[in-house]
């Protein structure tokens, strides 16, 4: 059976000349110019609540000519972007909220579309071709793709560097499949430590590498001497660039040990099982840099998807279930534990916990009973884990009862 083509990003960094970069500044300038003219147009009537008018680019056009000296297709991306924001605004007016003005000084980006060949990728030369730029783009290949060119996203970064995301529909997404040596991984994310991990060999911490914590001091001054000089000025310029490539190193390396991490254990281990995480609610406290510094929310995301890209199963808890109160080895809630414990002794079997290992291994056995559950029932291995069963019998846990929603709830509340 063939499988379905899906899309796969490629981004490579790339190395335009002065008179490519002259290029990219204008059709970043004119899309930033058209959002913020069909925003505002948008905006007034949204405001008056009267009908959201449609709006299209060509209708500047005529106005503005400067906009024809741009690939149209990228002022036709922003049209589509613009309408989807304010589909999901009003779709999800928590999550999403109303799309707002871009500037000049934030990262620039544009979309266009592969028609007719336009877009062409020469491993060879290592050059890209784009609409307009007939003589290529300098590009950086470090790796090899196969398929067809849907689309292509440019981006400058603050930093002054540029990058193309390249969109291909490919019929496997998959890098090299490697056979799993666990069958289930239990992962407790935290401060102090970045992760604490449960698998079939036993528990391990990993370290938290907390880039941004650890660049404060020179973040700080960096951005000291950029307070000190005068706006608008070549030197305030150099300032600038300097304090953006620290924060660019800082959220490469972030994202590297991040990916790095999850590979690793999406190889690994077949059921990955992770809790789910209140990180907005979070960003609102004391912990708030801390928090933003360890990118969880960035880290379970790639789980997810590698997850699905080699074949291995994803699940995520529900936040409110007590893995770090719960005795692993007796079943005991301990109700009075605070966040500054990292240690609890059970009154129950007398044993010391130390509570990221403990919540690492309490979720582990939901991995490893997950698939004969039903979406209610996953910790019905609770049930019987009070009892001391689950420690005597553990070849016998899949014959458990699963308790009903009702009886669930009056477990954990």
């Amino acid at each position: 059976m063939r499988r379905r083509p899906t899309l796969k990003a490629y981004k490579y960094r790339i190395y335009p000349t002065d008179a490519q970069v002259v290029f990219f500044a204008k059709t970043f300038g004119c899309c930033r110019f058209v959002w913020n003219r069909m925003l505002d147009k948008k905006l007034q009537a949204y405001k008056k609540k009267e009908r959201i008018p449609g709006v299209i680019p060509a209708e500047y056009k005529k106005e503005f000519s400067f906009l024809k000296e741009v690939d149209s297709f990228a002022l036709c991306n922003v049209q589509l972007q613009l309408e989807k924001a304010f589909k999901d605004h009003f779709r999800n007016r928590k999550q999403f909220n109303l799309p707002k003005f871009k500037k000049k000084r934030d990262k620039q980006s544009y979309t266009t579309n592969n028609t007719h060949n336009s877009i062409r990728v020469n491993f060879d030369k290592g050059l890209l071709y784009l609409p307009k730029l007939r003589e290529g783009v300098k590009i950086e290949l470090h790796r090899r793709f196969d398929g067809k060119i849907k689309s292509v996203t440019v981006s400058r970064t603050n930093d002054g560097k540029y990058y193309a995301s390249i969109l291909v529909e490919t019929d496997n997404r998959r890098n090299k499949v490697v056979e799993p040596k666990s069958k289930a991984c239990r992962i407790d994310v935290g401060l102090e430590h970045f992760a604490t991990v449960t698998n079939d060999f036993g528990s391990y911490k990993v370290e938290h590498p907390k880039y941004f914590l650890k660049a404060g001091e020179r973040l700080s001054r960096l951005q000291k001497s950029l307070s000190r000089k005068q706006k608008a000025s070549k030197n305030s310029e150099k300032a600038r660039l300097r304090l953006a490539r620290q924060h660019a190193y800082i959220t490469s390396a972030r994202n590297d040990f991040l990916h790095k991490l999850s590979k690793a254990i999406i190889d690994e281990n077949q059921v990955v099982v992770v809790e789910d995480i209140n990180v907005k609610g979070l960003l609102k406290t004391r912990l708030a840099k801390s928090v933003a510094d360890s990118g969880w929310s960035k880290f379970l995301t790639y789980l997810k998807y590698k997850a699905e890209w080699y074949g291995r199963t994803f699940i995520q808890v529900d936040r409110f279930f007590p893995s770090s109160k719960l005795c692993h080895h007796c079943g005991y809630k301990n109700g009075v534990l605070a966040l500054h414990d990292r240690t609890w002794c059970c009154p129950a079997c007398g044993e010391t916990r130390d509570r990221d290992v403990n919540a690492s291994i309490n979720l582990y056995f939901v991995g490893l009973g997950w698939p004969k559950l039903r979406l209610w029932s996953r910790l019905w291995w609770m049930t019987v884990a009070p009892t001391g069963y689950l420690k005597s019998h553990p070849e016998q846990k899949q014959e458990a009862q699963p308790f009903t929603v009702e009886q669930s709830a009056i477990w954990f509340y």
